[in-house]
């Protein structure tokens, strides 16, 4: 943001979309509400149950587990509030902290698209993932469920 007006347009389409159903996002907090990061799913489709993951965190809040206990308590309101039934969410293959932090979040991987995104003319290859209402919930914090076929975690080409 290069402006309070700039943080209060992006707020202001925020709750537009929450109030519209479309995107839903969540600050992610510590027990003194120190702000360590931010969770959504947004792309919903509401004709298939569907919606987009993304997460950030703090640099501070990294490597303890804070996105992937968020994903996993955003897949739980998602699928029992918002009634959705599929999240899906995908990062480069170069950023395997973001791998790890969806595998321990119970979403096992699907595939890749490759040269998906391009960053500063250099396109990058992105891992799918996704996660179903009917999926068992993930077995404990930082321990990734893997289905039996599925690989995870690939390696940039």
């Amino acid at each position: 943001m290069a402006s309070p007006g700039d943080a209060e347009r992006r707020l202001a389409g925020q709750h537009k979309r929450w109030r519209a159903g479309t995107a839903f996002a969540f600050a992610v907090v510590d027990g003194q509400d120190t702000v360590l990061g931010q969770v959504a799913v947004s792309a919903i489709d509401r004709r298939h149950s569907t919606g987009w993951v993304s997460y950030w965190t703090t640099r501070a809040a990294r490597g303890g587990g804070v996105a992937s206990g968020a994903c996993r308590s955003l897949a739980r309101w998602a699928f029992a509030d918002a009634g959705l039934f599929r999240l899906e969410l995908g990062h480069r293959v170069n950023n395997p902290a973001s791998c790890r932090v969806a595998m321990a979040a119970g979403f096992a991987v699907e595939g890749l698209q490759r040269q998906k995104l391009e960053y500063d003319g250099v396109r990058h290859d992105v891992e799918t993932h996704a996660r179903l209402a009917t999926d068992p919930e993930p077995a404990g914090a930082g321990r990734p469920v893997r289905p039996p076929a599925a690989r995870g975690c690939r390696r940039p080409t």
